[in-house]
């Protein structure tokens, strides 16, 4: 009975482990994708939706296809970032890694 009920929690202890791992694909991106019709409106000349810059903030990554809908303000400087404007608004950013530095509305 002792190893039986050895086993079972062992293997309980192994299921439980596996449930509460990261999913490291999920945090890569920190969860700031485009939903798949947004990007599709994207792909065929469609507008952002008003207020897609309130999903953004200070250290986050900028969606990439955010990034190639924007046009470039100002290129890139001794430090690596660069200005685009996208919709009016104005984003700062790291261009090799597209990490946002500051965001500016008109």
């Amino acid at each position: 009975m002792k190893i039986f009920l050895t086993v079972a929690v062992l293997g309980l202890s192994i299921v439980a482990t596996g449930a509460l791992a990261k999913d490291k694909d999920k945090d890569k991106d920190k969860g700031k994708s485009l939903p798949p019709g947004l990007e599709k409106k994207l792909e065929n000349g469609g507008d952002l939706p008003p207020g897609w810059q309130k999903k953004y903030r200070k250290g986050d990554i900028l969606d990439r296809d955010i990034y190639r809908r924007g046009k470039v303000i100002k290129s890139r400087n001794n430090d690596g970032l660069i200005s685009i404007q996208v919709d009016g608004t104005i984003v700062r950013l790291v261009e090799d890694t597209r990490e946002i530095v500051s965001i500016l509305s008109r």
